[in-house]
C-alpha cells in the first residue's frame, strides 16, 4: 500500500511538472489536463489491444499512428485524431466531446506523449489509476488561475453528503450538473461494497449512474474519471447537455446529489421557462436547478443539493419555489456551511436534504458556519470535520435524532425547528440562526474604568521612559 501511495504521488508530480512547463508556454492547466486525458485514453486503448482485448478505436487514429511522428506532422495527426474521434458514438465520442488541440508546439505535445508512454496504465488497478486522476483534478480545482474550481466540489463535503443520503446498490443516482463527476464517483464507491452479486455490480457499473454538464471539457474529465475507475467502460454515464433545457426526457432517479452552478443564467443559454413550462419563472440558475432536481427525483427518492443562501431567503419566484418545496417534499435537514471551502471567496452555502412523497414537518439544522473558518490553502475542510454532523443526522434512523441545542447549551450546533415555527416564518425564509460565539464582556463599569486607568498609566510610563531614552541619545 505504501509503495502505491509513493507511486501515486510520484506520478502526480510527473504530470504536474509538465503542467508547469506548459503553463509557462501559455497552455492553461485545465486545457493541459484535457489534452492529457485524450492522450491517456489513446495509450490505454493500445495497451488493451496488446493484451488481446481488442481496440475500440478505428484504424489510422490509434496511439501508434501518433507516436511514430515528430514535429508538425505530430501536431497535424493529433488534431486529425481528435476530429475523427469526436464524431464517434458511445464512450469514445463522450471522452472526445468537441475535442480540439490546445498544445500547438510539437516539442510540448511530444513531452506529454512521452510522459504517458513511460507508464502502463490499463493494467493499473482501477482504484489506483482513478486516485491518480482524482488527485490531478483536485490539484487543478485548487488552482485559482485555471478557474477549474467551479467544476470541483470539495471531496470531504461530497463524502459526507453521500454517507448520509446513503445510496443503495440497486438504486439510480443522478447529478444534473456533474462537473468532474465527484458525486457520482463517491456514490459508486459507497455502493460497490454493498453486494458481491454479479448482476448488481453490473447494474452499478453500467446503468446506475447518470451525469450531465454543459461544458465539453468537463464532460471529458468526468467521463475519463469514471472510466479510470472502470465505470461505464462501454457507454459513459456522462452526457454533454444543458440539463435545464436539452433532452429533457422526464426520467426519474432514486437519488440526486448535486452542487449546481450559481448566479444568473447567461442570456445566450436560452430561457428555461420556454422549455420547462412547469417551472416557476426565474433567471436564477440555482433556483432553476432546484426545480429541475425536484422534478426528476422519484417518489420516495432522496436529494442532497448544495445551494447558496439566497435560495433560502429571496422573495418573489424563489419564495414560491420554497413554498412548493415545503408543501410537496420533506425538507428534513439543512447543513449550514462556512465560507472558504469553495473556489469563490465569500460564497455562503447550505446543503438541503429532502425526500419526495410527503410535506415538510420539522426541519433539523446543523450550523457548521458560525465560528468555523476554513481556507483552501492552509486549512481545507476534511471529512472528519463533518463527523459530528453525520452522527447527528442519524441516517436510516432519523427518528432517533437528538438536539445538541438547549437552553443550557444555546450554542449547540444541531437544532430542530418545528413545523409551526417553519410555516410561521416570513415568506417561509429558511435562514435559521441562533448561535452567538462572540466573546461576552462581563465587567462592570467601575471595573472597565479601573482597567482603562491602569492601561493609561502603563502607556504614560512607557512614553516617559521612551522620552528619557531619546534625550540620552540626543546628548
Amino acid at each position: 500500500m505504501a509503495s502505491n501511495v509513493k507511486s501515486e504521488s510520484a506520478l502526480v508530480k510527473k504530470v504536474w511538472d509538465i503542467a508547469n512547463v506548459l503553463a509557462a508556454a501559455g497552455v492553461g492547466f485545465t486545457d493541459y489536463i484535457t489534452q492529457l486525458t485524450y492522450i491517456l485514453f489513446l495509450k490505454m486503448d493500445a495497451e488493451k489491444e496488446e493484451l488481446g482485448l481488442g481496440s475500440t478505436i478505428s484504424e489510422g487514429y490509434k496511439w501508434q499512428n501518433l507516436t511514430q511522428l515528430n514535429g508538425q506532422d505530430l501536431v497535424d495527426k493529433y488534431e486529425e485524431i481528435l476530429r475523427e474521434l469526436s464524431k464517434d458514438d458511445g464512450l469514445i465520442g463522450t471522452i472526445f466531446t468537441k475535442a480540439t488541440n490546445k498544445i500547438t508546439a510539437p516539442v510540448h505535445l511530444k513531452k506529454v506523449i512521452d510522459m504517458v508512454s513511460s507508464e502502463n496504465w490499463y493494467m493499473m488497478e482501477g482504484d489506483f489509476k482513478g486516485a491518480i486522476y482524482e488527485s490531478i483534478l483536485e490539484k487543478n480545482g485548487q488552482d485559482k488561475k485555471s478557474g477549474a474550481g467551479q467544476y470541483f466540489t470539495p471531496r470531504a463535503l461530497i463524502k459526507a453528503m453521500v454517507d448520509v443520503v446513503d445510496p443503495k446498490i440497486t438504486e439510480t443516482v443522478a447529478d444534473p450538473a456533474c462537473g468532474t463527476g465527484g458525486f457520482l464517483l463517491a456514490a459508486y464507491e459507497h455502493m460497490k461494497p454493498q453486494s458481491r452479486e454479479i448482476e448488481k455490480q453490473t447494474f452499478l457499473k453500467n446503468n446506475a449512474l447518470f451525469g450531465a454538464d454543459n461544458t465539453a471539457l468537463v464532460v471529458t474529465l468526468a467521463s475519463m474519471n469514471l472510466y479510470l475507475h472502470d465505470i461505464g467502460t462501454g457507454q459513459s454515464p456522462i452526457v454533454c447537455q444543458d440539463s435545464l433545457t436539452e433532452n429533457y426526457d422526464e426520467k426519474l432517479y432514486d437519488v440526486i446529489l448535486a452542487n449546481p452552478p450559481f448566479g444568473t443564467r447567461p442570456q445566450a443559454a436560452g430561457d428555461v421557462s420556454v422549455v420547462r413550462t412547469d417551472f416557476i419563472k426565474t433567471s436564477d440558475n440555482q433556483v432553476n436547478f432546484l426545480q429541475h432536481i425536484m422534478s426528476i427525483v422519484k417518489t420516495g427518492g432522496r436529494v442532497g443539493v448544495v445551494l447558496p443562501d439566497n435560495v433560502l431567503t429571496d422573495g418573489g419566484a424563489t419564495a414560491r419555489v420554497r413554498e412548493k418545496l415545503l408543501k410537496e417534499y420533506n425538507l428534513h435537514t439543512i447543513l449550514r456551511l462556512p465560507t472558504g471551502i469553495f473556489y469563490a471567496n465569500g460564497v455562503k452555502t447550505n446543503v438541503l436534504f429532502f425526500d419526495k412523497g410527503e410535506p415538510t414537518q420539522d426541519i433539523w439544522v446543523y450550523d457548521y458556519r458560525t465560528g468555523i473558518k476554513h481556507t483552501l490553502a492552509t486549512k481545507p475542510m476534511k471529512r472528519e470535520d463533518l463527523d459530528d454532523f453525520v452522527t447527528c443526522y442519524c441516517s436510516g434512523h432519523r427518528q432517533d435524532r437528538k438536539q445538541t441545542y438547549s437552553e443550557e447549551n444555546p450554542n449547540g450546533r444541531w437544532r430542530k425547528f418545528s413545523a409551526d415555527e417553519v410555516y410561521a416564518r416570513d415568506q417561509l425564509k429558511l435562514d435559521f440562526k441562533w448561535m452567538d460565539l462572540s466573546e461576552k464582556d462581563d465587567r462592570t463599569l467601575a471595573e472597565l474604568l479601573q482597567d482603562m486607568k491602569e492601561k493609561s498609566a502603563n502607556i504614560a510610563k512607557a512614553v516617559a521612559e521612551l522620552e528619557k531614552l531619546i534625550g540620552e541619545v540626543d546628548e
